[in-house]
């Protein structure tokens, strides 16, 4: 069905489709991005468009979610070729059919920091094709300051442990002892945690203050 795609090109088909039936909603071009390690969202919209003149895809315009996969490949199409577990040239992304069993841990906040780790709440079975690399544990969103992302009040966010990110990416970072999930601004000057509702204000953090960062977003399960 998709001998005429690349690898990448299938790659994220195989994302989409996964992403659709796993929340109900296609992805936005920016989570497309985070998932693969694009660095902008442009090129998430050069293989959509490709995808989308090869006949793959619809793309309804000034939607943000208006990608939709075409016919039967909702079903099936590009994940039976996704499930054999080739990795990714170039990044850390497995897509594979076979589940994690992953752990949920308390809260985490997407509006005030609040308290970071309530112990292990359930365990959840999940297909490895939802995330862009493979997640530790996953995480429960209190708030809506990351909604722009498509990170909403409830959903579980899965969050791969990591001590380090690079600037732009959705990380879960710890200040002053309390737990957020923001979109990382790194400068030579400054160290912003920034939110993606405008009607919060970024979180400065200031030289010296207990921060650090606990892990990278890498795709989250819609709550129900």
């Amino acid at each position: 069905m998709t001998d005429d795609l690349t690898h990448r090109q299938r790659d994220v088909l195989g994302f989409i489709q996964a992403h659709a039936q796993a929340e109900g909603a296609p992805p936005t071009l920016q989570q497309i991005a985070d998932a693969f390690g694009f660095r902008q969202a442009c090129a998430a919209h050069k293989h959509v468009r490709r995808l989308q003149q090869a006949g793959y895809l619809e793309v309804r315009p000034n939607e943000a979610r208006g990608i939709r996969v075409v016919g039967g490949l909702a079903q099936g199409g590009a994940s039976g070729r996704a499930g054999r577990g080739r990795q990714i040239p170039g990044t850390r992304l497995k897509v594979r059919d076979d589940r994690l069993d992953l752990p949920v841990l308390g809260r985490v906040a997407a509006g005030s920091p609040i308290g970071a780790d309530a112990g292990v709440e359930r365990h959840v079975l999940l297909d490895r094709a939802l995330f862009s690399s493979r997640p530790d544990y996953l995480l429960r969103v209190k708030g809506d300051s990351m909604r722009d992302d498509g990170i909403f009040d409830g959903d579980l966010v899965a969050v791969q442990r990591a001590s380090d990110a690079r600037n732009g990416q959705v990380v879960v970072a710890r200040i002053d002892g309390e737990i957020t999930i923001k979109r990382l601004e790194r400068t030579r000057s400054r160290l912003r945690l920034l939110p993606r509702n405008p009607d919060y204000a970024p979180i400065e953090v200031p030289p010296g203050s207990d921060f650090a960062i606990e892990g990278i977003y890498c795709g989250l399960v819609r709550a129900e």
